[in-house]
């Protein structure tokens, strides 16, 4: 399932939403302009390498788990990351404020990190991208805003339907799917793969993140954004 976009407008343009994405671009842009040594020698440098955390500590790896959230092993892999940012941590920055939201955000990463290290310790493939705290502003969406809807293309085979789906439903199956390829993937060989744990993380840490900045939900939130003809406006640059 790809979110398309959600039906849940917001009260301030989400800059720090806008700036984070920014800066996966900009540092993603950097290096693709590295040749391959030098592109090699970047990410073992600032991502996270499980066994350098864990067993063979250097004081410069205490800084990868958070510099790994900025960077990406691919076109790919960056635009997915950005567009789930882009259509769920809007609102969530709007529930938390952008101080709050930073922290919260950072906080989620520095989280799906160490849950991927406890899991894989001995893991020497460096572990890059914005997935685990991305991962944690699902989390929040999830306890803020159960009720939205999200409008989600949903392939079957050779075919493709576009639904709106309660956030709820579509966050669970997406969390449902980690943690199935997660328990399927212990035990296996390191391949440079998804850090299924490091989504884990993430989420489990987004869902507790928020009490502890104090943020509650409002029960009743999303839900009059569902309907067919409610105040679909968000103050957003992007025509989604």
């Amino acid at each position: 399932m790809i979110p398309l976009r959600d039906l849940n407008p917001v009260q301030k343009r989400p800059l720090l939403t806008y700036l984070l994405i920014a800066i996966n671009v900009g540092v993603y842009l950097h290096q693709a302009t590295l040749d391959q040594a030098a592109y090699e020698l970047f990410i073992y440098r600032y991502g996270v390498v499980p066994r350098m955390l864990a067993h063979d500590f250097h004081a410069a790896s205490l800084t990868t788990p958070f510099t790994s959230m900025f960077m990406h092993g691919g076109w790919l892999h960056l635009i997915l990351n950005m567009w789930f940012l882009h259509i769920f941590g809007d609102n969530v920055e709007d529930a938390l404020g952008r101080v709050k939201f930073l922290v919260f955000y950072i906080g989620s990463g520095l989280c799906a990190a160490a849950a991927q290290v406890l899991v894989d310790p001995d893991s020497t493939v460096p572990m890059v991208g914005a997935s685990g705290a991305i991962a944690g502003v699902l989390g929040a969406y999830f306890r803020l805003y159960p009720n939205a809807r999200v409008v989600t293309l949903i392939p079957i085979v050779f075919f493709f339907f576009v639904r709106e789906l309660p956030a709820v439903f579509f966050i669970v199956v997406w969390f449902l799917l980690q943690l199935l390829s997660g328990l399927g993937s212990l035990g296996t060989q390191e391949s440079g793969g998804v850090a299924f744990f490091a989504h884990i993380g993430g989420f489990v840490a987004g869902l507790g993140l928020l009490g502890l900045l104090g943020v509650r939900r409002n029960p009743s939130a999303g839900f009059e954004r569902s309907l067919p003809h409610g105040p679909y406006r968000r103050h957003d640059p992007w025509d989604r």
